[in-house]
């Protein structure tokens, strides 16, 4: 119990800095998310001609939930929430989820955007779930286990980043993509009004803020059992070390929204399948000549 409300705290004081230093980066005051948060709070909610409620609220919960479930075998220190033996495996799937939360969400509302956002989603997550999982099996493979902690206990001599980085920058992009963030933000794009949350307001768009900067912050500390050897540093205790690596990853993500333009999926769909996925391919048998 303690550990998972230590789990809740450290993903909403992260999603929170995420959030500010975005408005920061964007050129509003460091406060913004503050007020932002108050006016959805109080806004009255948009309602669509012939929406489905109950499908809205299933997509808009689950994108909070799916991220809170996927951070619980993430060691915080010493050792996660829950301790799972597929503990990648399991992160991989609650990430996955987030397809549904979002089709669901884009599709309940009885709307074109939204709805073109979704299948944008859909095409995105073909196009990055390949690599992505080619390179966490990377990271099992190295460690000899599907465990987090056991993918910690394998970087004791080295980090996986020193000799995977290139499956340690495919996971960077996958986790942009993850979190739809970026230049991977099609699927609430601009160009869409806004995509799958245009018809949103009020209490349902700020889960759904809420849900993205969630994400973010998982797939960001995911990488520092994965690829960053844990906890592991001097001086510093293993639990503060883990939210030193994590912010890092955090701030390099949000910095990139702000430096690094919206890719077209179709030309992200063919350099995903043309290179990052003979990349993570040639990472693996890498990695396997080395271990055996």
């Amino acid at each position: 119990m303690l550990e998972g409300a230590v789990l809740l705290l450290a993903l909403v004081g992260l999603g929170l800095s995420a959030a500010c230093l975005d408005a920061r980066l964007g050129g509003a005051q460091v406060g913004a998310p503050f007020g932002e948060v108050a006016r959805l709070l109080v806004q009255q909610r948009r309602r669509t001609l012939l929406r489905d409620t109950l499908l809205l609220r299933i997509g808009v919960i689950s994108l909070i939930v799916a991220p809170v479930l996927a951070g619980i075998v993430i060691p915080l220190g010493d050792a996660p929430v829950a301790d799972l033996a597929v503990g990648i495996v399991w992160f991989n799937a609650m990430e996955v989820c987030v397809w549904g939360s979002l089709w669901l969400t884009g599709w309940a509302v009885n709307s074109v955007y939204p709805l073109a956002g979704a299948y944008r989603l859909v095409a995105q997550g073909l196009a990055y779930e390949l690599p992505h999982m080619f390179a966490l099996i990377t990271v099992a493979l190295g460690a000899g286990s599907l465990r987090m902690g056991d993918a910690v206990q394998a970087q004791q001599g080295l980090w996986f980043v020193v000799w995977m980085p290139i499956a340690f920058l495919i996971y960077l992009v996958s986790a942009l993509a993850m979190a739809f963030w970026g230049p991977m933000s099609q699927p609430v794009g601009t160009d869409l009004a806004g995509g799958v949350r245009a018809e949103l307001s009020g209490p349902d768009r700020l889960l759904f803020q809420a849900g993205r900067y969630a994400l973010l912050v998982v797939a960001a500390a995911a990488a520092v059992p994965l690829f960053l050897g844990g906890g592991a540093g001097p001086v510093l205790p293993s639990w503060l070390w883990v939210l030193v690596k994590t912010a890092a990853v955090l701030g390099l993500l949000v910095w990139v929204r702000h430096r690094v333009p919206a890719i077209r999926m179709d030309r992200f769909t063919q350099a995903s399948w043309l290179v990052l996925i003979p990349l993570s391919l040639v990472q693996l048998l890498v990695v396997g000549i080395v271990v055996l």
